[in-house]
């Protein structure tokens, strides 16, 4: 009873989210919990249509990253189960080793298994080549349409206490970061509630 009293005085004050969320976890997180993957896109979503509700103006999420931080991503991971039970909910891209598949229907969910940034830059470098791109036609705008990931996150969320990895390394420069003591299987709705309220707080300068 106190939790819901508190989520609806949190929800009170926000009246903006981010669009593209982007969540930070370790490998044994995931495997600590698998089934927390779900709620936590299942909370986003109920947050964002209960805030577009009361700001019709607010675009609400369009789209959430979740990557798996993991040395080698192993072919059949034991939570991939659990990942592809998001098709319910979700438009799922797949991404972990060199295999990539999209499949169900919903939200965007991007999730990325051990994928690092400067992998991704790396491929992105190589592709450029194949394609024949001449060193001065490489601008920020060609490189970008090379990357493995499109979006830039709004938000950036790190779960655990531990450092950043390189994910999204291009992409995130200027994501405003929150870090989250507790571990991704504790995660709690009040929790998002908290940094979306914070996120909305900020006064974004976008490397101004």
């Amino acid at each position: 009873m106190i939790y819901q009293i508190y989520e609806w005085h949190l929800l009170r004050d926000i009246d903006s989210i981010p669009q593209v969320i982007c969540f930070m976890i370790s490998g044994i997180e995931m495997e600590n919990n698998p089934s927390k993957m779900r709620r936590v896109i299942e909370w986003c979503l109920e947050i964002s249509d209960n805030i577009q509700k009361k700001n019709q103006e607010c675009p609400g999420i369009k789209e959430i990253i979740i990557h798996i931080n993991t040395g080698s991503p192993e072919k059949n991971p034991p939570y991939m189960s659990e990942i592809r039970n998001l098709s319910t909910i979700a438009t799922v891209h797949l991404h972990y080793g060199d295999h990539s598949e999209v499949f169900g229907n919903g939200v965007p969910v991007i999730i990325a298994i051990g994928k690092s940034g400067r992998e991704e830059i790396a491929d992105a470098i190589q592709a450029m080549a194949s394609d024949n791109i001449l060193p001065e036609h490489v601008t920020n705008e060609v490189l970008e349409k090379y990357l493995t990931f499109s979006h830039t996150p709004d938000c950036v969320i790190k779960t655990g206490g531990a450092h950043l990895v390189d994910f999204l390394i291009w992409q995130s420069v200027y994501s405003e970061l929150f870090f989250l003591d507790l571990n991704w299987e504790k995660i709690r709705k009040i929790d998002l509630l908290r940094a979306f309220r914070d996120f909305q707080a900020r006064n974004r300068r976008f490397g101004a």
